[in-house]
């Protein structure tokens, strides 16, 4: 059976959102409407090294979540990388379902439709591409797209810089702590911290005030480095309010995910956040997510441990943390 995708229901002409689309009063988007006037951290990488720790370490404090610029990302590789995404989504239906994935069966890398279990079975309006980038022990390159022929070709060039930005980022956050540039990094797995890609498509939809494109959630990973195109739709929880994030074109959006919360021991924030859609245009998204392999124990590092500052959360496998966040269990 070809799962419903959102694109084909979008291109379908409908007037009015599908049922099962449509969010529970409390969470839709008109009626849960962003506070204006507050702008996200934008933090540079160019200042001196120990004004980069302290504001990136306040924005994973309050925020959970900062943009950067001065990464020395080159703006025509993340170009290319977004059009390189686009072009495989633009392919025809068929083309894409041969790279089909089966989430229920354990396949989770491929083309994909669905990736929440929540409780009222309500979906999201989003199609999306999901696959491993590092370590190589990981990367199975026959569930990459092989149409556009340069996929492949940008798509490492870009997991070779998310993994110099990944180290740069893991260091400002330790030393954040108060700990050695290195203990966040080894801590997550060291060379054996997985590197995964998901591409988000979210189509342009009848009637977003009533939808979401990605429900509220926090991420389960360390960290979440991401991309979008310019069409905005991400929002962030800060203090009781969503707070829209604007485009920067080529900024890094860098959201702290659920294990360096619990690393920090709840110092750095795994920031609530949430996609809105867009009635006439596209949204795109590249979210690189920052794991550590499945048998890696997380939990509260014990350099950050005294009698005053007991563990506020349970050390557990990676895999023990991931199959209860799927399945809604408490952790």
């Amino acid at each position: 059976m070809i799962a419903e995708r959102v694109k084909a229901l979008a291109l379908g002409g409908l007037n009015e959102l599908p049922t099962q689309f449509i969010r529970p009063a409390h969470e839709q988007p008109e009626n849960s409407k962003a506070i204006v006037g507050v702008t996200v951290p934008l933090i540079s990488l160019s200042q001196p090294h120990n004004v980069v720790i302290n504001e990136i370490a306040k924005a994973a404090h309050e925020w959970g979540f900062f943009l950067i610029t001065d990464h020395g990302i080159s703006p025509s590789l993340i170009q290319r990388l977004k059009e390189v995404g686009q072009e495989f989504f633009e392919l025809s239906q068929e083309e894409k379902e041969a790279y089909a994935n089966d989430a229920a069966s354990g396949r989770f890398e491929g083309y994909g439709t669905k990736m929440t279990k929540n409780l009222e079975e309500k979906l999201e309006w989003i199609d999306y591409f999901f696959h491993f980038m590092a370590p190589p022990s990981k990367v199975n390159h026959s569930v990459w797209p092989k149409n556009p022929p340069a996929y492949r070709e940008v798509t490492e060039e870009y997991n070779k810089e998310m993994l110099r930005i990944t180290d740069t980022l893991l260091q400002l956050l330790s030393e954040g702590l108060g700990l050695e540039g290195k203990v966040l990094k080894s801590s997550l797995g060291g060379e054996e911290i997985e590197v995964e890609m998901k591409i988000n498509m979210y189509p342009p939809c009848p009637q977003p005030e009533l939808a979401l494109g990605v429900e509220a959630h926090t991420d389960m990973s360390g960290l979440t480095i991401l991309v979008p195109n310019d069409v905005p739709g991400l929002q962030v929880w800060k203090d009781g309010n969503w707070v829209a994030v604007n485009y920067l074109p080529n900024a890094l959006f860098v959201h702290v995910g659920d294990q360096l919360e619990v690393l920090s021991n709840g110092k750095y924030k795994s920031v609530l956040h949430r996609s809105l859609v867009n009635k006439e245009r596209t949204r795109m998204s590249w979210a690189v997510f920052i794991v550590p392999p499945l048998e890696k124990k997380i939990g509260p590092l014990p350099e950050l441990l005294d009698d005053q500052n007991q563990a506020k959360f349970s050390t557990k496998t990676y895999a023990e943390y991931r199959h209860r966040k799927f399945n809604k269990f408490p952790q």
